[in-house]
């Protein structure tokens, strides 16, 4: 199937054979040659649309016809070299190993041995009931403050104050 980018003008299904970008810091309106891939902030435009555009108001309107690719050996080890750094590991794929072959005996959903950012939490205990106990050790039980005030109140319309034990106790 043969995909090709169309002019973005409403109603207009012609294919696009140049891109308009505006360069808003500089008042400028650039018309050029169709962009490799599409961008988010270019719009694709046809022949005729690219010929009979205009710059809005106080903006300069510049066509670029051909732009002119050198061969400078530093230039090409320059983007060698930005390529190679933008190539970032995160840890989700080993690189140590061929990404495109399955390894079948790995169980993929198994919290104990995925890399799965679902299963990367600090694994604690050996298992899964151990780890989750000690993801809830950190909470801790708060009295409520109104409860001593009760007791006190109770103490007062009770005669037997033996069945009125310090509240407090039971948080420890």
């Amino acid at each position: 199937m043969n995909h090709f980018r169309r002019c973005c003008r409403p109603g207009c299904g012609r294919p696009a054979t140049s891109t308009l970008v505006y360069a808003y810091s500089e008042s400028t309106a650039i018309v050029g040659p169709l962009t490799a891939v599409p961008e988010p902030h270019a719009w694709d435009l046809c022949q005729r649309h690219s010929e009979n555009i205009s710059a809005p108001v106080g903006w300069d309107l510049v066509r670029i016809d051909h732009v002119a690719v050198d061969d400078d050996p530093e230039l090409t080890a320059l983007a060698e070299a930005v390529r190679e750094a933008g190539r970032v590991t995160t840890g989700l794929v080993d690189t140590a190993r061929d990404p495109i072959e399955y390894d079948t005996k790995r169980d993929y959903t198994d919290p104990e041995t995925s890399n799965h950012p679902i299963y990367r939490t600090k694994r604690v205990g050996k298992t899964l009931s151990e780890h989750k106990a000690a993801r809830r050790a950190h909470l801790t039980v708060v009295p409520d403050p109104e409860q001593p005030r009760r007791a006190e109140n109770n103490t007062e319309n009770t005669e037997n104050t033996d069945n009125t034990e310090n509240k407090d106790d039971t948080f420890s």
